[in-house]
């Protein structure tokens, strides 16, 4: 099979699961806002904090793939399975960190002025969620595993099944019924917590009982913690996760300041976020499967065809980055209609779309760019260069522009001035990371 084909594959099925789980949100986005204005701004809220907790978390883990690739790529099973073990030390410690900022968002909130309406809804859907995290983690190293062993099919079949459970859940928890209380975006996270644990017990079942899985021993006691393999987790995860988590706080942050414009303007935040995420899976499946290939082949010591891989990789994202982009800003307005009923909301959720779009351009080039600069080992700048430009010229400069003026604008007192300056922090971003590349591609040519 040729490399194209071996990508293309890979990131299709990743994309297909990756678009599943996305679904979730899409499902709750729509849920709470026919549910209630409040509520969906409540989702937007809360979403906002327990996306920024799970996915720098998340971020950690998924650090792991070109670790476990390049030992796939060497064929060395043995010591693969000895890492995965030990990974379970470090999803311990992630889950503990989560669940506590979780179950304590108050600091999160009073910082961001959240409206003392929304609170209470907030607190009950992150609540829920925390108890949901431990599960999320453990199936998020199950579908780093496949990845790296080329087999992300075992992930996505569980994704797919998971949304036909999601979906009737969301409705029922949310709007509630057969005896059950109207729970608004609580019951969205209870749905949550429901398919977390099916998906994780479905996964286990897998790991024990599939012939793939034998060579890694992978139910062997994990022993006394190996501080020498940790310490590497550490070294690539810790960095990988805080890049991750400032990226998405960038993004997800925007929900908290947004809140103070009011009820619409949060509602209609929502529906852009939702699209933003959904649209960055294509990227994101892309990078995923582009990094397991270039970390595969650099394992094997073959470094021209892992050049080869990332070249593949970015012609794949800048074209599917262009035509998602142009689509989004053909249909928004239809597609702002479906998310929510309110008048009000659709006007503000139109003209923010056409943001979105110009904002998906940029962040699919840099998303990719962070995912190979990590089979590179090269995982502190990133954080460095998010921290400048995503959390200083995006967020602050975004809040700048809406609330007091930026240079020679005035503020704009809109969302759309966040997905402005958003947008202008990626781009930037983007271009330092595909230089970098570029000198660790040229290094890699020299003899």
């Amino acid at each position: 099979m040729s490399e194209f084909k071996t990508i293309t594959r890979h990131a299709g099925t990743v994309l297909v699961g990756q678009l599943a789980t996305m679904a979730y949100g899409v499902t709750d986005t729509i849920v709470a806002g026919r549910y209630a204005e409040a509520s969906l701004a409540a989702l937007s809220v809360g979403s906002a904090i327990y996306m920024s907790v799970y996915v720098g978390l998340m971020g950690v883990l998924q650090a792991l793939l070109p670790v476990w690739s390049e030992l796939h790529g060497a064929r060395q099973p043995a010591q693969l399975g000895h890492s995965f073990r030990q990974a379970l030390y470090l999803w311990l410690a992630l889950v503990l960190v989560g669940m506590a900022v979780l179950l304590q968002p108050n600091l999160l909130l009073n910082w961001a002025d959240v409206p003392a309406a929304l609170r209470g809804e907030v607190l009950a859907y992150l609540g829920v969620l925390a108890l949901a995290l431990p599960a999320a983690l453990m199936f998020r190293l199950y579908s780093t595993l496949n990845q790296s062993l080329g087999k992300p099919q075992l992930v996505t079949w569980l994704q797919l099944g998971s949304l036909f459970l999601k979906v009737p859940l969301s409705i029922w928890f949310a709007f509630g019924g057969l005896g059950l209380e109207a729970q608004g975006a609580a019951g969205c996270a209870w749905a949550t917590l429901a398919v977390h644990l099916g998906m994780l017990a479905l996964a286990l079942w897998l790991l024990r009982t599939r012939p793939l899985y034998q060579p890694y021993r992978l139910w062997r006691w994990p022993g006394t913690p190996d501080w020498k393999v940790i310490g590497g987790f550490a070294r690539l995860g810790l960095p990988s996760g805080l890049t991750i988590l400032v990226e998405v706080t960038s993004f997800t942050l925007m929900a908290l300041f947004v809140a103070r414009l009011g009820t619409a303007a949060a509602a209609s935040h929502q529906i852009a976020a939702n699209l933003a995420a959904v649209l960055y899976m294509v990227p994101l499946a892309i990078g995923i499967a582009t990094s397991a290939r270039t970390s595969y082949w650099l394992g094997a010591g073959q470094p021209a065809r892992a050049r080869h891989a990332v070249g593949l990789g970015f012609g794949l994202v800048l074209g599917s980055a262009v035509l998602l982009a142009l689509t989004l800003i053909l249909v928004r307005a239809p597609l702002a209609g479906l998310y929510a009923s309110s008048p009000e909301v659709v006007a503000l959720a139109v003209p923010l779309l056409l943001w979105t779009a110009v904002f998906h351009l940029f962040d699919g080039l840099q998303a990719l760019g962070v995912f190979i600069l990590r089979c590179f080992r090269v995982t502190l700048a990133p954080f460095l260069i998010y921290g400048v430009l995503l959390w200083g010229l995006g967020l602050y400069g975004g809040y700048r522009l809406a609330y007091r003026g930026l240079g020679p604008w005035p503020a704009l007192q809109t969302p759309a001035a966040f997905w402005m300056a958003g947008a202008t922090a990626l781009a930037l971003a983007a271009l330092v990371f595909w230089w970098m590349i570029w000198q660790l591609l040229q290094r890699e040519r020299r003899p």
